[in-house]
């Protein structure tokens, strides 16, 4: 007997969109599933095999009866092991493209569906990875797919980040641990755009960095003319401050909430030989930004990228406003002629509506605004083409 035959099956109802999932869509929804006693006694993160309303088979998906995402398409081979053969099969492929774009080991590897891992992320830090499994599929094989990053990557160090928001969706524990190695005692230093960050693989967020915004930290540099005053709200550990340094901006300040992240952005600016040229200032950013507007402060270019404020559908309209709110209290610190920058990373607001809410803020601050660039995350972070909130992240550039 085969190995497909031995799995469990899982059965669409007949509105569900099975065209959509052979055409490439990752998931399943549970209200798109035919659901009785025998699949809700499936365990989290087995396999199974998916078929549509005829008993066609679909694909090979990963089971979940806890989550609202029920399954998650791993191979269209329904005879598919997932050994080691398999994990470093499509390890080998996502590091031949990061090797092919990056000079230096610092990169995400692993972009979760768009790399055919759903649900994972693996960041590298030159001799160590930080994988954050948030699916229990990827819980469940966590030691085969650890020996193959090694195996595949040749890091000495690879961690555990059980923090992410996904993984309570999903039913998981919230444990970090380390997998292979010793943990770092202290941040590493990661080049970037001319620039040296520390990362916080143990104590930081997320994986300890972010990588996707490195094409709009090399663009907000290229503003950022010799002699500029910038401001980097929204910070984390220095990100588009730093970029803007190294581009040849005379002073950089960044705000962020977290003191332990400004921390790493001082010891960041004093790794990257920017001394006497950065500042931070520690509160809420609407506070720090009413304030600055308060003392008359004025800046050459000003960048904003805030944490999701529209996580999912339901906070989407809450999310626009505070996306509005941020750019109607930065415009007016911006000096005429010079730059605002935008982001946002919640894949519930589309491009079409941040951009519209940015472009609100700006004119409710009586500020006219040239939209001059649109960046997203960096090629390690591709896309999935039929999954839309793959390509989360949006940063939009205005010349006021």
């Amino acid at each position: 007997m085969t190995q497909a035959a031995d799995r469990p099956r899982i059965r669409l109802k007949p509105k569900a969109n099975a065209r959509g999932l052979r055409h490439g869509f990752p998931w399943v929804y549970a209200n798109d599933i035919v659901t009785d006693r025998r699949t809700r006694k499936i365990e989290a993160g087995a396999l199974a095999v998916l078929e549509d309303e005829k008993r066609s088979p679909i694909a090979l998906v990963a089971v979940n009866p806890n989550s609202k995402i029920m399954c998650r398409v791993l191979d269209r081979d329904l005879e598919a092991t997932l050994d080691s053969d398999w994990f470093e099969t499509r390890l080998s492929r996502a590091l031949q493209m990061r090797e092919r774009l990056f000079d230096a080991p610092y990169y995400r590897l692993i972009h979760a569906e768009a790399d055919g891992f759903p649900g994972v992320i693996i960041d590298r830090f030159g001799d160590a990875c930080v994988i954050q499994p948030n699916a229990a599929w990827a819980e469940k094989h966590l030691e085969v797919l650890t020996d193959a990053l090694v195996s595949v990557t040749g890091v000495s160090v690879v961690l555990k980040n059980a923090s992410g928001r996904t993984r309570g969706l999903e039913g998981l524990d919230d444990a970090n641990l380390t997998l292979r190695g010793k943990a770092p005692d202290d941040p590493l230093p990661v080049p970037m755009n001319g620039a040296t960050y520390m990362a916080d693989l143990t104590g930081g967020q997320k994986t300890g960095l972010f990588y996707d915004q490195r094409p709009n930290h090399a663009f907000a540099a290229r503003l950022a003319q010799p002699g500029a005053q910038v401001l980097d709200v929204f910070s984390h550990v220095g990100g588009f401050g730093l970029a803007m340094l190294a581009g040849g901006a005379a002073h950089a300040l960044s705000v962020d909430g977290s003191a332990a992240a400004l921390e790493l952005a001082t010891k960041g600016a004093q790794a990257s030989g920017f001394d006497g040229r950065f500042d931070t200032r520690q509160g809420d950013a609407f506070d720090v930004l009413t304030q600055l507007g308060q003392e008359g402060a004025q800046f050459d270019v000003v960048i904003c990228d805030p944490p999701a404020f529209a996580p999912s559908k339901q906070a989407l309209d809450a999310g626009l406003r505070a996306y509005e709110r941020v750019a109607r209290l930065a415009t007016p610190l911006v000096k005429a002629g010079g730059y605002l920058g935008l982001c946002s990373c919640s894949h519930a607001a589309d491009l079409g509506r941040f951009r519209d809410a940015s472009s609100r803020g700006i004119g409710r601050a009586g500020r006219q605004a040239q939209l001059i660039y649109t960046g997203f995350a960096g090629p390690d972070h591709p896309q999935l083409p039929q999954l839309a909130e793959s390509g989360y992240l949006k940063a939009v550039f205005y010349r006021l």
